[in-house]
């Protein structure tokens, strides 16, 4: 799995960014405070990340319904692409290490923990 994260391209998402992608595409809008919390970091390093991703036209800013002096952040449909193609690119070369690195009898067991791994991913 390291050398899955560690394929990062010069112009790609640092790993921050795309972690706060996925969160605001996963959770929805939420404001820059709340998605730090989230995240387990301070607002000054979330600025940073959000400031590269709202650059980028990956995410976009309106006002909070109830709270206009506040704004929510949602994932554009630029940073939908985004991510569909970053998973697309990802789960390809899972596939191409799992039939290189596995054997068969490694691949069926690994099938049969899936239900197990997804459980636990779900309490993530």
């Amino acid at each position: 799995m390291r050398r899955l994260r560690q394929a990062h391209v010069a112009g790609e998402l640092s790993l921050s960014e795309s972690s706060a992608l996925a969160r605001v595409a996963r959770d929805g809008p939420m404001t820059a405070a709340e998605l730090a919390r989230a995240e387990h970091i301070s607002p000054q390093s979330m600025g940073t990340t959000l400031r590269g991703l709202l650059d980028r036209g990956l995410l976009s800013r309106a006002a909070h319904p109830r709270d206009g002096r506040r704004m929510l952040l949602s994932v554009s449909d630029a940073g939908r692409e985004v991510r569909a193609r970053r998973q697309a690119e990802t789960a390809e070369r899972l596939a191409d290490l799992l039939a290189s690195e596995l054997t068969p009898d490694e691949l069926e067991r690994l099938r049969r923990a899936v239900p197990l791994l997804q459980r636990l991913a779900e309490r993530l």
